[in-house]
């Protein structure tokens, strides 16, 4: 198997970030790296460069509304696949994560199954 995938999750609740971590990890394809907060996350994002981000939207510091629009405006990450996942889940938010630039939008509560599967889509393009 070739080099793993940079995953960059930006979450604010430990424990769902840690278990994103362990499963994402254990499947021997992701390093995963952690941002508990938008500043430290958009950061990390541009010193990191991560195949792929996973992003809640409501964050201290920095939501995640603005996290994603920063990433899009920057020229070395710009085009950064980007998952939001978030208890947000009308037809509006979905929108507004389309507008400001998520590939995919996937509400909480979530199986992480259909997560992995999102991810390996948008970091293995056929």
């Amino acid at each position: 198997m070739g080099e793993k995938r940079k995953i960059l999750i930006i979450e604010d609740e430990e424990d769902l970030t840690l278990l994103l971590k362990f499963n994402l990890e254990n499947t021997g394809k992701y390093a995963v790296s952690i941002a508990y907060d938008g500043e430290d996350g958009l950061r990390k994002a541009k010193q990191e460069s991560p195949h792929l981000v996973i992003l809640d939207l409501r964050l201290p510091k920095l939501t995640g509304e603005e996290v994603c629009r920063e990433i899009r405006r920057d020229e070395k990450i710009g085009r950064v696949p980007i998952i939001m996942v978030t208890g947000k889940s009308s037809p509006a938010d979905r929108i507004i994560g389309k507008v400001i630039g998520a590939n995919s939008y996937i509400p909480k509560p979530f199986k992480i199954e259909q997560l992995i599967v999102e991810i390996d889509n948008l970091t293995n393009p056929v």
